[in-house]
């Protein structure tokens, strides 16, 4: 596959997936919710009910669940919880299972904890490794393994990477740390940085959920930044007297939350040189997928497995 073909795919699927110490990439075309397969369409009907409350273990593709409020079972407030996560390793001969029409081969491996990829206007794919503190770029070659470079070390459990100015000529990398938002002067076919780091956004909340995604809005005016919450559902956030409250939530947006939460569990929203810092939504406990869509819309996935750095 050449580099073109694999940006093209990027483009359109963004089909990499990290998984353990390992990249992964799909290549094909897929409807959503619609699988193709030999030319017919197969369509796939969501699970309901409790039929629908089953594990990654009966995950397929295209399979889809439809849970409403009614179908949840009865709160159990006397209960406690614990839901940890673990890494497995696969075997030479596993690997995911991907809908019909489309093949996946292993990309990269030996990667230390990849915890998102982004693809760059050229191909190349920029890998955080979060507990190694740096950025690594992968150039996709016929050869077979990609070339490997790290592009920037030293950093503070980087996670989301962005480049800016959006479109096929950027001028710009951008990282968001755990604790700040840096970037890098870029060209594309950049496999290392060309300057020490500039800080665009020199404080970030720490603690807690670690993950910082960042991502540009389609005309470049505004970089969206998440931050995860400080706990898991503000069991430590201080009651304010009826007075304070009103005070607080006549300034801020409604679910922004204060003290030791201030500006978390939300995303928030600045200009791309880290001024007008502003709330832009709340609510939402650990956001680790940014994107923005065809018509300029803010999407995200909200993780709610606790993560914390130690």
């Amino acid at each position: 596959m050449t580099k073109d073909m694999m940006a093209k795919h990027i483009t359109h699927l963004a089909a990499f997936t990290a998984v353990g110490g390992s990249v992964l990439v799909a290549i094909g075309l897929l409807a959503p919710a619609r699988i193709v397969a030999q030319g017919t369409e197969q369509v796939t009907e969501p699970l309901q009910g409790r039929a629908a409350f089953t594990d990654w273990s009966a995950d397929r593709p295209g399979q889809r669940r439809h849970i409403r409020p009614a179908d949840l079972p009865a709160a159990d407030l006397g209960a406690s919880f614990s839901s940890g996560v673990r890494i497995e390793y696969r075997s030479a001969s596993e690997k995911p299972v991907v809908p019909p029409g489309f093949e996946i081969s292993l990309f990269a491996e030996e990667l230390d904890e990849p915890r998102l990829i982004r693809a760059a206007p050229n191909g190349d794919i920029f890998v955080a490794e979060s507990s190694s503190d740096r950025i690594r770029v992968l150039r996709p070659s016929n050869a077979g393994k990609p070339r490997s470079e790290v592009f920037a070390s030293d950093l503070t459990a980087p996670f989301g990477i962005a480049f800016y100015p959006p479109g096929p000529d950027p001028e710009w990398v951008y990282v968001a740390n755990t604790s700040s938002v840096v970037r890098f002067a870029y060209r594309n076919g950049d496999l290392t940085a060309r300057s020490k780091p500039e800080t665009v956004v020199l404080q970030l909340p720490t603690g807690g959920h670690y993950t910082r995604d960042i991502v540009f809005s389609p005309d470049g005016s505004k970089m969206f930044v998440s931050v995860g919450s400080g706990s898991n559902a503000g069991e430590r956030l201080e009651k304010l007297d009826p007075e304070a409250l009103a005070a607080w939530t006549s300034q801020h947006p409604l679910g922004a939350t204060w003290g030791a939460e201030t500006d978390r569990a939300a995303v928030l929203v600045f200009d791309p040189d880290g001024r007008n810092h502003r709330i832009y939504a709340t609510g939402i406990r650990n956001c680790v997928g940014l994107a923005v869509g065809p018509n300029g819309d803010l999407w995200w996935f909200d993780q709610r497995a606790r993560l914390d750095r130690r």
